[in-house]
């Protein structure tokens, strides 16, 4: 589960990436660098919502992958239990003689 999980976060971060990289920082985006194809298809409107409606909802996507993937690890032993044993050896050890 822990790699079907790993899987859906790299192809979130590419897709991601990809919805980002394409953006204009000053407003032209994916319809300024088409040449006019863009236009006629979905307006520069429609395209600018659609790449900003898609950036949120793979970050979203990502944020809910990374919270959830959590749930699916598997740790074999605890902070606590570790502490205990820790704690047991030293109180059954015995101490060096001191040196004369």
């Amino acid at each position: 589960m822990v790699i079907f999980f790993s899987v859906l976060v790299v192809l979130v971060c590419v897709c991601l990436g990809f919805f980002i990289l394409i953006q204009n920082p000053k407003g032209g985006g994916l319809s300024g660098n088409v040449g006019g194809v863009g236009n006629q298809l979905m307006g520069v409107k429609q395209t600018t919502d659609v790449l900003e409606k898609g950036t949120w909802i793979f970050a979203t996507a990502l944020v809910i992958l990374a919270l959830t993937s959590v749930m699916f690890l598997k740790t074999k032993h605890s902070a606590a239990s570790d502490d205990k044993s820790l704690i047991q050896q030293i109180n059954t050890s015995q101490p060096a003689a001191p040196k004369k």
